[in-house]
């Protein structure tokens, strides 16, 4: 709910371009989330984005009814619940994550859905929304003095820095056993150095005449790009310098390497890595396309959770399991559709409770009992990294945002 005086400063910004009470905004931003467990726990995040619309029913949320129930059969798990037998190696750790059985959102559509989840917004014409990882590069700072805050594995960043600086995008690792592309360039780091200085000096007329922030912040991208192909933090994107028992046990996979190199980044310093895993939509022949995708998750994710447990990391690594929507219930022997009223997600590490079910849905995987907004979970993420969640940021055209959206709450159970 907006004060008075949260409502006086709004006006202000928004006609006059800046703050006449600078005095009053701290007033207004205290987060009282950080009474909750966990604030702060997560120094680190590894996002892991499942594309095309994971089935609920037939990974962590199965049931019995025959005309519900998938090709695979329910097993046991050393946590608090059981998953699909398409799921073997995960339920060894199970004790490791906790998972949310009751998120439910309204967007059924593949890309507006997939911008839901990964931004906690709804897509608009009017305005680009950022990711996580540029909320806390807002909030926390750079994490790392070469390295960029964020990065995407395996997909490109087409959401991002949102309205924030082009700074606070993420770098995009299309394959990851190619690591960091174009980094040898002619002439290297120094090459580089001279074409953009060249490019300074070319449109220094137009930058002494436009003077745009925009701008400024692309010059400090490419002086930040510049140090960083200078550095030896460059091997951190080689995961060919892993030991091969390593290689292995996360896989060969397009999504075993983007999770190794996703912890590879984490460990030099690099605060949120998107990791995606696709081919997911599974409308027909599911039972052919789970036996053909769901091993190669199944190894990458649950090596994943026993590596960072290895190194000491998981404590303040956060690892997110999400997926746009779900899969209807009803199983016709063929595949399922669309569905967002009701699907699973997950997290592990970083002060969350271990082996861990929130809510139940119904018999037939279609109701939730303890509805869960994607709103809820980027909140709920952000408390786990510290984000001052009331705390609002106003765009350029005076509207405000928070993390999550102003109706979003920190799932406070879900913190040991």
């Amino acid at each position: 709910m907006t004060t008075r005086r949260q409502l006086i400063e709004r006006a202000a910004q928004t006609a006059f371009g800046l703050s006449v009470l600078p005095n009053l905004t701290s007033l207004a931003r205290d987060s009282p989330s950080s009474s909750i467990p966990g604030f702060g726990s997560a120094k680190r995040i590894i996002f892991i984005s499942v594309k095309g619309g994971m089935s609920q029913i037939d990974t962590f949320d199965p049931k019995t009814l025959s005309n519900v129930k998938g090709p695979a059969d329910a097993i046991s798990t050393t946590g608090d619940f059981q998953v699909t037998k398409y799921l073997e190696k995960t339920a060894k750790i199970a004790n490791q994550m906790s998972i949310i059985r009751t998120m439910t959102a309204k967007i059924g559509v593949h890309g507006p859905a997939q911008y839901f989840m990964r931004t906690g917004f709804a897509e608009r014409n009017t305005i680009k929304h950022p990711t996580l990882g540029a909320w806390a590069q807002h909030y926390l700072g750079t994490s790392h003095d070469t390295l960029p805050s964020s990065a995407c594995i395996n997909q490109g960043p087409r959401y991002g820095n949102g309205f924030f600086p082009p700074s606070y995008s993420p770098l995009p690792i299309l394959k990851p056993s190619s690591g960091l592309p174009n980094t040898k360039s002619d002439g290297g780091a120094a090459g580089l150095k001279k074409k953009l200085d060249l490019a300074q000096q070319l449109s220094s007329d137009f930058i002494a005449k436009y003077q745009d922030s925009q701008v400024t912040a692309y010059r400090e991208f490419y002086d930040h790009t510049i140090r960083l192909l200078r550095s030896e933090d460059l091997n951190a994107f080689d995961i060919s310098k892993e030991n091969k028992t390593t290689q292995q046990a996360y896989g060969d996979s397009a999504f075993g390497q983007g999770c190794l190199l996703a912890r590879r980044l984490v460990e030099a310093g690099i605060r949120f890595v998107e990791v995606t895993s696709d081919g997911w939509d599974m409308h027909k022949d599911l039972a052919n396309t789970m036996t053909d995708i769901a091993p190669s998750f199944d190894q990458a994710y649950s090596t994943l959770i026993t590596d960072l447990k290895q190194r000491g990391l998981i404590d303040d690594t956060l690892v997110v399991l999400a997926t746009e929507f779900g899969r209807k219930p009803k199983f016709e022997g063929s595949g399922r559709g669309h569905y967002p009223t009701c699907f699973t997600v997950g997290l592990a590490g970083a002060g969350i409770k271990r082996g861990y079910c929130h809510g139940q849905s119904d018999d037939h995987g279609a109701t939730p009992d303890k509805p869960v907004t994607i709103g809820d979970f980027h909140a709920t993420i952000g408390h786990a990294a510290g984000l001052p969640l009331s705390e609002e940021y106003i765009t350029d055209t005076g509207r405000p945002f928070v993390v999550g959206g102003e109706k979003a709450e920190v799932i406070g159970d879900m913190f040991a």
